[in-house]
């Protein structure tokens, strides 16, 4: 008997770490299931999910690059924050063979800052790099938890379009990429009761890419650096974070966390988030 199974589908996929998180926590819970990894080229997207459809065995899929806003069309329904973010990466077949599309991407990278958010502060401010698939997401998130946000692109025009689509409440600012690359002699102030966060949302600083060009003068007192990059864990961005003693995320925590909420779609029981420690050693071998 085949076994029920979801997968991660994107263009490439072996670098997708993915079917290691799934498959560690499907054998803690003992769950009989299965979670692979699937290339799907842009083309085939269509055909793939019309196979998919009609299989009973298949619960659903998450979606990586170059995918999430590409297959939503495909789709009979998107979850409202997905609409919203206007991205796609977990992607649910319900019993009555309906497709629906969520983004867990949101809740994952809010996840590690949730202690943080608890608290209460006069002011919160971020300074996002990147306006890609990911940034969508953690401007959507920021957004809805207070933050003014400084988000810089290589085209300044896309981040403003950015900012007007997914937070036009508030009085964010869009700037160049380059804006954050030369030291600033800004004096900031006093930064209690503040919470100033500095976000890497490009690929900036993975392996096969340049490094990402961030002077640390534009980063405040006391602000948590948070890299989404995962390969490698600790970018140069984080290391020179730490040296200079900053309270820094890496982009584990934010897999890990957006796994957790397809997870308990895919297999309908929460991730035994008990054993994170251990899936951390798993997947930084």
């Amino acid at each position: 008997m085949s076994h029920p199974y979801a997968e991660v589908i994107g263009d490439p996929i072996a670098q997708s770490k993915s079917p290691a998180i799934h498959t560690f926590w499907l054998g803690k819970l003992g769950i009989a299931a299965d979670y692979r990894a699937c290339h799907v080229r842009s083309g085939e997207l269509a055909d793939y999910f019309t196979q998919r459809r009609g299989d009973a065995q298949w619960r659903g899929c998450n979606v990586t690059m170059p995918h999430k806003q590409a297959v939503m069309p495909l789709l009979d329904r998107i979850d409202p924050e997905a609409a919203a973010i206007g991205a796609v990466n977990t992607v649910v077949r319900e019993a009555d063979g309906r497709l629906v599309g969520y983004n867990t991407d949101a809740a994952g990278f809010l996840e590690p800052l949730r202690a943080d958010l608890a608290q209460t502060h006069l002011y919160r401010m971020a300074r996002i790099l990147g306006a890609g698939g990911a940034a969508r997401a953690i401007v959507a998130a920021l957004a809805g938890h207070g933050f003014t946000l400084v988000l810089a692109a290589r085209d300044p025009a896309k981040a403003r379009a950015l900012l007007d689509e997914l937070a036009p409440k508030g009085e964010h600012h869009a700037v160049e990429l380059s804006h954050f690359a030369p030291s600033t002699d800004f004096a900031f102030d006093d930064r209690t009761q503040l919470f100033d966060l500095v976000v890497n949302a490009s690929p900036l600083g993975m392996a096969g890419h340049p490094p990402l060009a961030f002077d640390f003068s534009h980063a405040p007192p006391g602000s948590t650096v948070y890299d989404i990059v995962t390969h490698p864990l600790e970018t140069p961005l984080l290391a020179e974070a730490k040296r200079r003693g900053h309270p820094t995320i890496d982009g584990l925590s934010m897999l890990i966390g957006q796994a957790a909420v397809a997870f308990e779609k895919f297999y309908g029981e929460p991730a035994p988030r008990e054993h994170d420690a251990e899936l951390r050693e798993l997947l930084t071998k």
